[in-house]
């Protein structure tokens, strides 16, 4: 297999593009494997925000002079870009928030309280980021909700064998399409359709997907999908939330202020048409605009080319780590690639996984340790921590091999 190109990206040529990785720590090539906690902007994402500030940045829905109408067209060719990367069937169902928390945030508290009564029950699984679950945690103290969780297997998927009867009587259904720590996809054809059968909302944690695989919301048939523009090569401070345009159509607004509201007398106010109902105050401009210009590179790359990047590149590692680590290293996941991401959670017998992570950076390896915000999910598998190793469109096989030689020096290091 060749380093720089894996199932037609071209790594090397993607890797100029990220000026970034183009360092040294301490003499070392920078190997950067923690893009499921936040990856790295291209050029074109940071040049895109720079032209912006440099020469049309505006408050937008606001003036009426030319750099305002730059800036508002700016920011709404962003929404469409948006919208169309995941197919959905109107850019008015595309509502910009901070990021998935705060998308998924959105949901529980307007549709959330509009719609659940105490004594409702509500349906999470084992695999959800805490974003996923707090939320709902909240509402249910609140409200005097039930919750029920769908289990997961020992491999770390779920384990589906009575969905049928956790979701009976159910108003809502909330899973990762991806999770964070096990890689593990979630079957999202079949846990939608469940939903639906009992009448319940879905909300899917997409924050994982999008970045990596092709999707159509349309096609998903879920009812929200929330993701973040960090993990998908753009900037900070902006994620988004897709919903049925009737659903958000009849939700409370989640925040109060301007741009959110078409008329404010003393007697109360009237709200915006979607999206900008749930938009309120003065948006994420320039964050927007970097997250359209990420859409377009991931566009140009083409989403089935990344996917199959990763499946490749994830195989060469489960391989790799598994031969030269033996019985010492624990990858936690399903085993087959094509049912799972490129995440992959490391344990070292004996050693923590902070200490892990510290002997790697001194190869000036990134890894994430801790427990990924899924402590629900890490005290079932067993652990309080893991060392989790992350795949994008600018990794290869030379990143592996430096992955695993790294953990044979920690393994050696401890000397297990």
């Amino acid at each position: 297999m060749s380093d720089d190109t894996v199932h037609g990206l071209d790594v090397t040529a993607i890797r100029k593009d990220f000026p970034i990785l183009d360092q040294l720590q301490d003499g070392k090539r920078l190997v950067f494997l923690d893009s499921a906690a936040s990856s790295q902007r291209p050029n074109q994402v940071i040049a895109a925000m720079d032209d912006l500030y440099h020469h049309s940045y505006a408050n937008v829905h606001r003036g009426v002079y030319q750099m305002a109408e730059r800036a508002t067209n700016a920011y709404e060719s962003a929404r469409r870009r948006v919208a169309r990367f995941i197919q959905a069937p109107s850019e008015s169902e595309v509502v910009f928030t901070k990021n998935g928390t705060e998308a998924i945030n959105l949901v529980s508290n307007s549709w959330g309280r509009a719609n659940l009564k105490p004594g409702d029950a509500i349906v999470l699984t084992m695999l959800e980021h805490h974003a996923n679950i707090v939320p709902w945690q909240m509402l249910a103290a609140e409200l005097d909700l039930e919750v029920r969780w769908i289990p997961v297997t020992d491999d770390g998927r779920l384990d589906l064998t009575e969905l049928d009867r956790r979701m009976d009587g159910a108003k809502l259904l909330a899973f990762t399409a991806m999770s964070n720590v096990t890689g593990a996809l979630s079957p999202g054809d079949q846990l939608v359709a469940a939903a639906r059968s009992a009448g319940a909302v879905t909300v899917v944690d997409a924050c994982q997907w999008v970045p990596h695989l092709p999707i159509d919301v349309s096609a998903l048939g879920a009812d929200f999908v929330a993701f973040t523009g960090h993990k998908m090569l753009g900037p900070t401070g902006i994620g988004v939330l897709w919903g049925r345009e009737a659903l958000l159509d009849a939700m409370p607004p989640f925040l109060g202020g301007g741009g959110m509201i078409l008329n404010v007398t003393t007697e109360g106010f009237v709200t915006d048409g979607l999206p900008g109902k749930f938009e309120a105050g003065t948006p994420p401009i320039a964050e927007a605009v970097g997250l359209g210009a990420a859409v377009d590179y991931l566009e140009t790359l083409g989403m089935e080319a990344v996917r199959r990047h990763e499946v490749e590149l994830t195989a060469y590692a489960l391989r790799k780590l598994t031969e030269d680590l033996g019985d010492v290293i624990t990858i936690h996941g399903p085993a087959e690639p094509a049912t799972r991401g490129g995440v992959l959670s490391i344990e070292l017998e004996g050693v923590h996984a902070h200490d892990v992570s510290q002997v790697l950076d001194t190869d000036a390896i990134c890894i994430r340790p801790g427990h990924h915000c899924a402590k629900p999910l890490m005290r079932h598998l067993g652990v309080a921590a893991t060392a989790r190793a992350s795949f994008y469109v600018y990794n290869d096989t030379s990143d592996v091999d430096a992955l695993a030689a790294a953990l044979i020096k920690a393994r050696d290091f401890f000397a297990i």
